[in-house]
């Protein structure tokens, strides 16, 4: 993992801590390792890997209404899954904290990646849910602390969307 992306995830960990957020749901990626690695180290935190990303806002209500804190990670093709989900927290005006590593953008060699990765903001943003765009490293962490205040002091639905600048474009041999 290269040095920006373990920084980021350093800070967003801290950042769980500090908003009391003990349950992580994730299919993974590969952009969400150092983190997903941190949350699993940890006693504290429980991580669920989920078969489909729309589990995860189902989820977030239940841990709301159990009093705990829920954050949902997934790849931006995942995004799409989640839309019907998302009439949920829009309806009952509760937490949704989401972490959306990004793709389909320049120099994607995926073409399956493109068509959700350029729709995910307008996609979300329909759907209530207020989106934070991370172009740099140093801007994750800021970015996530805005979007966890809002979620869990306003009770909406919140997206950090962490840009393929961030992450690196992923390779495929051909």
């Amino acid at each position: 993992m290269c040095a920006s992306a373990q920084s980021w995830s350093d800070h967003v960990f801290q950042l769980l801590k500090d908003h009391d957020i003990s349950t992580v749901a994730t299919v993974p990626d590969a952009g969400l390792t150092g983190l997903l690695e941190l949350c699993r180290a940890d006693a504290g935190v429980r991580v669920v890997t989920l078969s489909s990303e729309e589990e995860g806002i189902g989820l977030g209500l239940g841990t709301w209404l159990g009093h705990g804190r829920l954050l949902v990670c997934m790849q931006s093709s995942g995004a799409g899954n989640c839309v019907n989900a998302l009439a949920l927290p829009a309806a009952t005006r509760t937490p949704c904290l989401m972490l959306v590593t990004m793709r389909g953008g320049v120099d994607e060699t995926n073409p399956w990646q493109v068509p959700m990765g350029r729709a995910v903001r307008p996609v979300l943003e329909a759907m209530n849910v207020a989106c934070f765009e991370a172009g740099q490293a140093d801007q994750v962490a800021v970015l996530f602390e805005q979007a966890a205040t809002l979620a869990f002091g306003e009770g909406r639905a919140a997206a950090v969307l962490i840009g393929q600048s961030v992450l690196g474009v992923k390779r495929f041999n051909e």
